[in-house]
């Protein structure tokens, strides 16, 4: 069968199509970089936070270490010509000749976290309004105040009683865990209501001493209204309080209720979460109120590694006055130690001479998984701003 020879113009076509390569090369390359580089910082994270864990269970200090900065540079070589057929006729085959070539040059900045910072994101406890924002992700409660809470405070008639979340701690830990499953069984039912106190407040101040200048700035803030008769300006503003756990809407209450709660509320430092149970609700059976105190990112991860030998938790019955829940695992996170590596589990890391690996396998594997990734939220949320400039760092060009 005769086969038509290739014609100058269909090689200059073929030609010329390749020399269209390198601009689709290019978004391909950033494209799989971006993503390789985005899996390692993860792992990388992932890794030092199992590292941390396994540090506090040998009373060992903790330490982080941050990525800055990712600067990769591609470099993109291309090169194309053409030269006449060795055999056949010269005169009407032109081959292409085609070489290109990707160079990649990232540098990356490592900072560790220490000084101020350290200060700031590691032994700081949590603000209640991470809390608050956490828990309209839809988080369990259970879990979350597990993880974050290191004690609760009951309010009784003769004052409050403090029960810390520690398994060294019968008392605490029980009526702890106890609490926290009621709640927990209150968010099942769709009932919780994790709502900040919305209020008016007022003022009133002497008309004179309003000039007009100020009178505009005034009504850009407030709701001004004038007295004629002891010529006074009443100025009035909804002020957004602090966050409460409720069983009930807190904005079907009164002004002076919703008053008076912000006004104990105000009490309470920051890291404190006020929660209110009352009667006649849904998990008003066991009326509850006090307060969680919110703990530092160091004091989880020193739960979490004494849990592993020193200080284990262990299985709590909820109260008879909680509904039924439908989770309640011993540990807030089980984590596996082991002298070899397991096998089947999401992310291992080794240290201490022993493999530390979060269980992702039987029947609590979801929880598992999920506290692993709250604890790498809340690291997150710990961020201020990782220094670029002006401090030591690690930089690593390939």
């Amino acid at each position: 069968m005769h086969r038509p020879r290739p014609t100058i113009a269909g090689n200059v076509l073929a030609f010329f199509g390749l020399l269209v390569l390198p601009g689709c090369l290019s978004p391909v390359t950033l494209t799989r970089a971006v993503i390789a580089y985005d899996e390692a910082i993860t792992e990388s994270q992932s890794k030092q936070l199992l590292v941390n864990i396994a540090r506090a269970q040998h009373h060992q200090p903790i330490h982080f270490t941050g990525v800055s900065n990712v600067a990769a540079t591609f470099d993109f070589r291309f090169t194309a010509g053409a030269t006449p057929a060795l055999t056949g006729d010269a005169s009407r085959t032109i081959l292409p000749v085609i070489g290109g070539s990707v160079a990649e040059n990232p540098t990356i900045s490592i900072a560790p976290i220490e000084g101020e910072e350290f200060t700031q994101r590691l032994l700081t406890p949590f603000h209640e309004a991470k809390l608050t924002l956490l828990l309209r992700q839809g988080i369990d409660i259970d879990l979350l105040l597990r993880l974050m809470a290191k004690e609760l405070r009951v309010n009784h008639h003769d004052g409050a009683v403090a029960y810390r979340n520690n398994p060294s701690d019968k008392v605490g830990y029980e009526m702890f865990r106890r609490v926290v499953l009621h709640l927990s069984a209150i968010q099942d039912h769709n009932s919780l209501y994790v709502e900040p106190l919305s209020i008016e407040r007022s003022w009133t101040i002497p008309a004179d001493s309003v000039t007009a200048e100020g009178f505009k700035t005034l009504e850009q803030e407030y709701q001004v209204a004038y007295n004629a008769k002891d010529k006074t300006f009443t100025l009035r503003k909804q002020v957004e309080g602090g966050t409460l756990i409720t069983n009930y809407d807190p904005n079907l209450l009164s002004r002076e209720e919703r008053i008076r709660l912000q006004n104990e509320n105000e009490l309470e430092l920051p890291h404190d979460v006020t929660f209110d149970i009352r009667p006649g609700h849904y998990g008003g059976d066991w009326p509850l109120k006090g307060t969680f105190r919110l703990r530092s990112f160091n004091a989880m991860l020193n739960f979490l590694g004494l849990s592993l030998a020193e200080e284990p938790e262990y299985h709590i019955e909820k109260d008879r006055r909680t509904p039924e829940v439908m989770e309640n695992p011993v540990k807030t996170m089980d984590l596996i130690v082991s002298p070899s590596a397991p096998s089947g589990l999401d992310l291992t890391m080794k240290s201490h001479g022993n493999y530390y690996a979060v269980n992702t396998t039987g029947p609590q594997a979801r929880w598992n998984r999920e506290a692993f990734k709250l604890l790498s939220q809340l690291f997150q949320m710990t961020v201020t701003e990782i220094p670029r400039a002006g401090v030591p760092s690690i930089t690593i060009a390939k």
